[in-house]
């Protein structure tokens, strides 16, 4: 897969290029890399809402995008609209009928912890609120696949961990498929099933980490502490 941009005065710039991935079903992917490697454009990609210079994608065989489901890094929620008028967006784009999908937005708002609180505006919420909404609004139409960009980037670490095994507890009870973009490496590696670095200039895989280690993981142990070294010698070997 490969994606080249144009610049304003006309410079091309690859941002990924022969990129080759495969995403095994119901796994937990990390990507991982600096500022600029083309972790963004590559969910962007995956998404549809970008188009690759070369190269194809494919989800279970298919080219369809109906199945993902995007949480971006910055609060994306529409501001006139309430909490619950923004988790039923994507399923009234789906045409999903009125009553299913009120009982739907309120069921993911309930596994997010967020009932009560339907007929806020997003302004109202703090940020973990307003993330937990997007999560929300993302797997209201249940996609098979959820793109997460950066998506605790902008939170307290209190916070960020609170909703780190929230998400954790949701790929598990949903079966969800999860790609998820960061560039914090202990987030990576304890969430992933596996982590992907990425370089840049232009953006391609630089090494792949399995990560043996059960949920929920004690970042204490020798083990997890032992392969968070390890990525980061190779995370710093790229921006060294």
């Amino acid at each position: 897969l490969t994606k080249v941009f144009e610049n304003e005065d006309g410079r091309r710039v690859t941002a990924l290029e022969n990129l080759d991935l495969q995403v095994r079903r119901g796994e937990f992917l990390c990507l991982l890399g600096p500022t600029g490697c083309g972790k963004t454009t590559l969910l962007r990609l995956l998404a549809g809402l970008e188009t690759p210079t070369s190269g194809s994608i494919s989800l279970h065989g298919t080219r369809g995008r109906n199945e993902m489901g995007f949480v971006f890094q910055q609060n994306a929620l529409f501001p006139w609209r309430t909490v619950l008028s923004n988790v039923l967006f994507g399923l009234e784009v789906r045409g999903v009928p009125r009553a299913e999908a009120q009982r739907k937005a309120r069921e993911y708002l309930a596994l997010v912890r967020l009932s009560g609180v339907e007929r806020s505006w997003p302004y109202e919420l703090s940020g973990g609120m307003q993330q937990r909404a997007s999560i929300a609004r993302a797997l209201a139409p249940e996609p098979a696949v959820l793109l997460m960009d950066e998506p605790f980037g902008s939170l307290d670490e209190r916070t960020r961990k609170t909703l780190q095994d929230e998400l954790l507890a949701l790929w598990r009870d949903r079966s969800l498929t999860v790609l998820f973009v960061t560039h914090n490496i202990e987030e990576a590696v304890a969430l992933g099933t596996r982590v992907v670095l990425l370089g840049m200039e232009p953006g391609r895989i630089v090494r792949t980490f399995d990560v043996p280690l059960e949920h929920p993981r004690d970042r204490l142990s020798p083990p997890f502490v032992e392969l968070l070294l390890e990525v980061r010698r190779s995370f710093a070997e790229l921006v060294s």
